[in-house]
């Protein structure tokens, strides 16, 4: 039993973070509650630390072999509690002295908790409570936001994430009555002796719980509404930390699936619906938080297009988490950008801000290539390696699909930064939306951003050395 506490010191880092939070912040006065998200921040540069540590141990289990202790882990762990930090400093500087400030604080680190739970389950019982831990959470930092449009996105949110809970618990059942057993494991062998249609129903069932955690298609439809009428803070973590957990959990699962059911082609069905439906979706907005939530929805394919290559090549879950941590720190500059400039909503109100603040639209600048994936930035090579992985894995039409998604998305990424970057002849007033949650920029936003940007760089040149530590 010690060696398995040992062993998920980071989880339960924020757990304790959490809980301490909670008791801090219900009596610590609302002009002081800076102190909960100082905590609340070293809890999770801690978990980072014994994330750290984990990643120079070998390969292990806790738990009875429920939770797997891996490079892959190791990475999600690292990725997760460090983007934690950013979105904590954001928060500091949107949520200051809100009646439930301290409340966020806690809602983050245990949704990331989940998060990581749901990486990490190699057990059936295990992925629907990291669902549930990493679901509810979401739903309050929606739900806590100012603006009028957060009710109507924490509804939408809420429904849609009830509704994929239920079904993935149900699959969950229906495979357990199948197998006797929960463990991934037992799935491979089990299923294939199974009646098909009962195996089938589990899986496409326990796929679509998943599939609202990622935001991919067919479960995305929250996902613009939910960042658009939240806070930036929680726009940037919940089209950033779940995904990634999400779309690990997937790739787990699918190892140990029978592969005589071709569940590799439905999910790479999947991923090239979703990058092309974010693409084509995004192609039309003109509201900077639907443009950057159709993006993600986009992102999630990419994705989702390496973790249907993992059962066919062994790069394929290197790259995975090349490009986990690469989209991480890429989209948290973006979303660091939208909080230096809160009231600017639409990209005709984004026209001649070069001129103003070059060092911030050289951040966006960076964030927005590097989701395109220009070199060399992580998600340029990222992208690069999942061309090939598809490739070798027999999926070459994949490969070809996230080649043409990505020269379609240069449009929309490239048409806002084209209006930093223009004369300021337009002048369209700003803030004029109610469904903003945002009063006031966030001072810390704009270095924030251009950390990100710096790094989103930094792991794109040393991004051979990150792939031999998860290879």
């Amino acid at each position: 039993m010690g060696a398995d506490v040992l062993a998920v010191l980071p989880e339960l880092t924020l757990l304790v973070g959490a809980v301490v939070c909670l008791l801090l912040g219900s009596w610590t006065p609302r002009g002081r509650q800076h102190r909960v998200g100082a905590v609340a921040a070293l809890a999770s540069l801690i978990g980072a630390g014994f994330a750290v540590v984990g990643l120079m141990d070998g390969p292990t289990s806790a738990f009875s072999g429920t939770i797997a202790i891996d490079e892959a882990t190791g990475v999600l762990r690292l990725v997760i509690t460090l983007a934690l930090v950013i979105l904590l400093v954001l928060a500091r500087g949107e949520i200051t002295n809100h009646p439930r400030e301290s409340e966020v604080y806690v809602l983050l680190l245990l949704g990331a908790d989940g998060v990581l739970l749901l990486g990490a389950a190699t057990d059936l019982a295990v992925l629907v409570v990291a669902f549930l831990l990493a679901s509810i959470p979401l739903y309050g930092l929606v739900g806590l936001s100012a603006g009028k449009a957060a009710p109507e996105a924490a509804l939408k949110t809420y429904l849609v994430g009830a509704l994929s809970g239920i079904l993935l618990m149900l699959g969950a059942s229906v495979l357990f009555g199948l197998i006797g057993s929960t463990a991934y494991s037992d799935l491979d062998d089990e299923l294939s002796a199974a009646p098909s249609a009962a195996a089938v129903a589990g899986v496409v069932l326990l796929l679509t719980g998943l599939l609202f955690k990622a935001g991919a298609v067919p479960a995305h439809f929250w996902v613009p509404d939910a960042v658009q009428g939240s806070w930036i803070t929680s726009a940037a973590f919940l089209t950033t930390v779940p995904k990634l957990g999400a779309v690990l959990a997937l790739a787990r699962l699918l190892d140990h699936l029978p592969s005589e059911n071709h569940w590799v082609l439905l999910v790479a069905g999947l991923a090239a619906v979703s990058m092309t439906v974010g693409n084509l979706a995004a192609l039309t907005q003109e509201d900077v938080r639907r443009l950057l939530a159709w993006s993600t929805i986009s992102q999630v394919g990419y994705l989702l297009a390496v973790a249907a290559s993992v059962t066919r090549t062994d790069q394929a879950l290197p790259t995975l988490m090349l490009f986990v941590a690469g989209y991480a720190v890429t989209n948290l500059a973006c979303f660091a950008v939208l909080a230096a400039e809160p009231d600017r909503l639409s990209i005709n109100q984004w026209r001649g801000l070069a001129r103003r603040r070059p060092v911030l639209v050289a951040s966006l600048g960076v964030g927005l290539l590097g989701l395109v994936g220009t070199p060399p930035t992580a998600v340029f090579v990222a992208k690069l390696l999942t061309i090939t992985v598809t490739w070798e894995a027999d999926l070459q039409w994949l490969a070809v699909l996230v080649a043409l998604n990505t020269v379609l998305s240069l449009a929309y990424y490239l048409r806002w930064l084209a209006a930093c970057l223009s004369s300021p002849d337009y002048a369209e007033p700003r803030g004029n939306d109610d469904s903003s949650a945002l009063t006031a920029p966030c001072l810390a936003a704009a270095p924030v951003a251009a950390v990100c940007a710096v790094a989103a760089v930094a792991l794109g040149v040393v991004a051979g050395p990150v792939l031999a530590l998860v290879g």
